[in-house]
């Protein structure tokens, strides 16, 4: 099918950027020795589906090549152009899933300068697949993650967290507290707090404790997951799966699970904004006149355990599902707290809490 046919049947994906910076960029990867590559991505733009798998293959070849941050931003963005490629035909073929799944690659592996086109190609391909997905839709009953009015069991809590878990000093909790509060008696003095209500009002309180809405908006995103215990086992590694994958695993994990699957700090809300668009950011993260550095989502089976660890800046943890249970440490005992010595994991404990 030429570019003309398909335009004309709607069946086109714009990509104004990638129109308009192909040529350097094609320059650009060239003159760091990808000249298959160029030969392949010209092929792709002509029509050649082939071609256009292969370039992507070879961009794939050179994320690979070596340590993440050693990766020329050039070949970051020959990703991103490939996935383009190849998802406008599949987009032609009325393979919106497949679509889906190649541009969300795109914006996960991909570089930055083609981010807009790949935006754009993810709501034209949902929409039209929600369209196709609508005609003949029954809704079933709802699934839900934690059932609604259950009361808290503190004892069968008690029996799955460390011994005397809760005999420590728990961290205070308030409501009602003032951003002038907040910074004034915990921000300033590093003391923790736990804020009781200052996420009734979002959505995702509700939207997300129902399984249907959550694959509905984002089961067919491919998304970057945990596998094993935490990152510190030698059996943990990552994978690339639908959304709807996970939360089927979830589903059928518990924490007996030896291998549970994790989706963790992971930037979802920039590549799924509908699920963005549940949660609302508090104030208090304007606290110390600073930008907010990341949001990022995690999500997880019963069970879930991460290792004992700093981050390099403050956080505020908003526990939509579920409860969890956390452990904190002053920073002045951090030395008897015995971090690794390799650069990967210095943030981390090589003492096992759980």
């Amino acid at each position: 099918m030429s570019t003309a046919t398909a335009e004309a049947d709607g069946n086109y994906l714009s990509t104004p950027t990638l129109d308009a910076e192909s040529s350097d960029l094609l320059q650009t990867i060239a003159s760091h020795g990808g000249y298959a590559y160029v030969r392949m991505s010209t092929l792709a733009a002509s029509g050649d589906f082939r071609a256009a798998e292969t370039a992507r293959d070879m961009a794939w070849e050179q994320l690979h090549s070596g340590p993440w941050h050693s990766v020329l931003p050039a070949w970051r963005d020959a990703y991103s152009m490939a996935c383009l490629h190849v998802a406008k035909f599949h987009y032609r073929n009325g393979e919106f899933k497949e679509a889906l799944r190649v541009l969300d690659l795109g914006l996960i592996m991909g570089g930055v300068l083609l981010k807009k086109d790949l935006e754009s190609a993810v709501e034209t391909v949902t929409a039209k697949s929600r369209e196709k997905e609508s005609e003949g839709f029954e809704k079933g009953p709802k699934c839900k993650f934690v059932e609604e009015g259950v009361a808290f069991d503190k004892e069968e809590v008690v029996r799955v967290l460390p011994e005397r878990s809760l005999s420590s000093k728990i961290v205070v909790k308030k409501s009602g507290l003032s951003l002038e509060g907040f910074l004034r008696e915990h921000f300033l003095s590093g003391s923790p707090v736990i804020i009781s209500d200052c996420m009734a009002h979002w959505p995702a309180r509700t939207k997300w404790n129902d399984m249907d809405y959550l694959k509905r908006v984002a089961g067919d995103r491919t998304v970057p997951v945990e596998v094993g215990k935490n990152y510190l086992c030698q059996e943990w590694k990552q994978e690339l799966i639908t959304f709807s994958e996970f939360l089927e695993k979830i589903q059928s994990n518990d924490c007996s699970s030896a291998v549970p699957t994790y989706l963790a700090q992971h930037q979802l809300f920039d590549q799924i904004d509908e699920l963005r668009k549940d949660v609302c950011i508090p104030d208090y993260c304007c606290a110390g006149g600073g930008d907010l550095r990341s949001l990022n989502a995690w999500f997880g089976p019963s069970g879930t355990v991460t290792p004992l660890h700093h981050d390099p800046h403050h956080n505020i943890l908003a526990q939509v599902v579920g409860k969890k249970y956390v452990r904190l440490y002053a920073s002045s005992v951090s030395e008897e707290l015995y971090p690794y010595n390799e650069t990967m994991l210095c943030n981390s404990s090589q003492v096992t809490v759980f």
